[in-house]
């Protein structure tokens, strides 16, 4: 709810009440030291009592500001907060909130500041200044320059709510603070939102490389708590940790403590739908060449291709816009037949042009062109394609760079997340099950496989077959607590999960039963009834090969727990084996007790 604009004499009869002793109350919201779990730090806030809700501190401020009296307000605020913290006689930090438009207003000197809050006695190496942004700052120099009188006197320094508002790297790299407090838009929804997990990552190598701490705020969800603990973020502060209080207190909520110490590993949240990759366009590829009008003559398009060896082509283009292309070894091969040469050579080019060919927008991606890739007409990969710009002429591009750089992106991609079902690819599971040996409680891996897939994509295409592939992974997904267990697309048919649900082995056997049951609207009617697919063997022999199943290889890890990710996906990889030639729907095989392995029929 917006508050009217208060008249000047009523904005002023405010700001006379606020600055009056009682009229702003203290209170104080614990920071948590994640590795030890201990409160080391309260930020203070002042709650105004002179004036009925929904007017705020923040409603004040905008006041003051306009009043250009900010800087006696916030120093008021600051001096009432460290004369209650210091009456507490408490441990601990506080967090003191100040404006960078008030630090730098030529009314409030640095002796003021360091006045406010010492002058109750406070220690300052035991204050840090939250520098705060509501506007944007012009000169970050002047600022780290000013902040530089108390950070010499012991005060430590803050850059508030990061990733919001103004704060930006630019104040990062010329304040240099002790502290970066990332800004709750971004911690509330981490262990739901791979955009923001992404970003907090990168923030905390930004905080390795220059030595600062990071804080977390606005952490009200358990899984959210537990992300950031996996990241390495020192501090943490939010309503899970304790709320606003008018003492400081000294133990975190008990809610808090057990998010943080439950043994699960968290699972990272991963992207809904297909990888972001940098944007790699068209126009990357484009070369610039020559182009002929139709009124040229086949003469003139070999006499350009004798003075040009390295074209593979020309387009033929009218008015800017292309209607055409010509192909060297085309030209090349019709005029070595005999009389081509008094037969053609004066007749227009477009004798000899392709008059259909490949024309991409310069900022047309190059992912988009995979259907190009996988179509009938392959004559791109010896002509090559035609690049525009708004339709107009702007060069060519070759069949194999083409191939070999969308080739190269859908290698880079699925190694990430596959193509087909957006699943974390073979890298992001193989650090999860790295992360899960680096913990201490016991997790099981399973290696989900389809058996006589490969009959099934004879059969039917492999239309159908990436739809058996998405039925096979909307099912995992189904089945597991995405909470605790982490579904990997390793390749074709072939999944991992990575259990750490106490009872994964009946959430297996709800995957073989939950996939018998839909995937036979896969199959044709006849084939149902037939109970198998028609076939060739690998000797060309005719087979009847029984209806697509899933088989599962699980193995069971507790502690002590193994070194080496490879050891444990090769024992995976074995049991599945054992599985699909023993015809079972789960086979688990017991790292402890590997000569003795346990069957579980399904």
């Amino acid at each position: 709810m917006s508050l009217p604009t208060p008249r000047d004499d009523s904005r002023r009869h405010l700001l006379g009440r606020a600055l009056a002793p009682g009229s702003l109350v203290p209170v104080f919201q614990p920071l948590v030291r994640l590795d030890t779990f201990e409160i080391v730090a309260h930020e203070g806030l002042s709650r105004c009592t002179f004036a009925p809700a929904p007017f705020s501190i923040l409603d004040l401020l905008d006041i003051a500001r306009a009043e250009g009296r900010l800087a006696e307000v916030e120093l008021h605020a600051a001096r009432m907060l460290c004369g209650a913290f210091a009456a507490y006689g408490g441990s601990g930090r506080l967090l003191v909130n100040l404006s960078a438009q008030a630090i730098l207003q030529d009314g409030m000197r640095p002796d003021d500041v360091l006045f406010a809050l010492t002058v109750s006695g406070l220690d300052p190496a035991r204050v840090t200044i939250e520098v705060t942004e509501r506007d944007v700052v012009d000169s970050p120099v002047q600022l780290a320059h000013a902040l530089g009188y108390l950070r010499a006197h012991g005060v430590r320094i803050a850059l508030d709510d990061f990733g919001n508002g103004h704060s930006n790297f630019e104040m990062w790299n010329e304040i240099h603070p002790d502290v970066v407090k990332i800004d709750r838009y971004l911690i509330n929804g981490l262990s739901r939102s791979a955009e923001r997990l992404a970003i907090v990552r990168a923030l905390c190598q930004v905080a390795e490389t220059l030595g600062t701490d990071l804080v977390g705020e606005g952490v009200e969800d358990p899984a959210d708590l537990r992300i950031m603990h996996e990241l390495g973020i020192p501090y943490a502060q939010g309503f899970l940790i304790g709320r606003p209080a008018s003492q400081p207190v000294m133990e975190p909520r008990d809610e808090a403590r057990q998010a943080l110490y439950a043994p699960a590993v968290p699972v990272p949240p991963r992207p809904r739908g297909p990888v972001t990759q940098r944007p790699t366009q068209v126009g990357h590829l484009m070369m610039e060449a020559p182009s002929v009008h139709p009124r040229q003559s086949n003469d003139d398009v070999m006499a350009l291709f004798v003075s040009r060896p390295e074209l593979h082509a020309v387009a033929v283009v009218q008015n800017g816009r292309p209607i055409g292309l010509i192909n060297r070894r085309l030209v090349n091969e019709r005029m070595a037949q005999p009389f081509a040469r008094e037969l053609l050579a004066r007749k227009s080019c477009t004798a000899l042009m392709h008059h259909s060919p490949l024309v991409c927008d310069e900022q047309r991606s190059l992912e988009s062109l995979a259907e190009v890739l996988r179509g009938e007409d392959q004559r791109y990969l010896s002509d090559g394609f035609i690049v525009t710009s708004g339709g107009q002429y702007r060069g060519l591009g070759t069949g194999e760079s083409l191939v070999r750089r969308v080739s190269e992106l859908r290698i880079d991609a699925a190694r990430h997340a596959n193509p087909l079902t957006f699943l974390p690819g073979n890298i992001p599971t193989t650090e999860h099950l790295e992360r899960l040996l680096c913990g201490s409680e016991a997790f099981a891996v399973a290696h989900v496989d389809l058996t006589d897939f490969k009959p099934f994509n004879d059969r039917y295409g492999y239309f159908r077959g990436d739809e058996m592939i998405r039925l096979l992974s909307c099912i995992l997904s189904e089945q597991i607590d995405a909470t605790l267990d982490f579904i990997g697309h390793i390749g074709g048919d072939d999944f991992v999960v990575l259990f750490q649900s106490r009872d994964w082995v009946t959430r297996c056997q709800h995957i073989v039963e939950a996939f018998k049951l839909r995937s036979s609207g896969l199959f044709d009617p006849a084939d149902r009834a037939r109970g198998g697919l028609r076939g060739k063997d690998r000797r060309g022999e005719p087979q009847l090969f029984p209806l697509t199943t899933v088989v599962i290889g699980a193995v069971q890890v507790a502690p002590p727990l193994p070194q080496r990710a490879e050891s444990i996906a090769a024992l995976a990889a074995r049991a599945k084996r054992h599985a699909k030639r023993d015809h079972l729907g789960l086979h688990v095989l017991s790292r402890a007790v590997a000569s003795l392995p346990k069957t579980i029929s399904s």
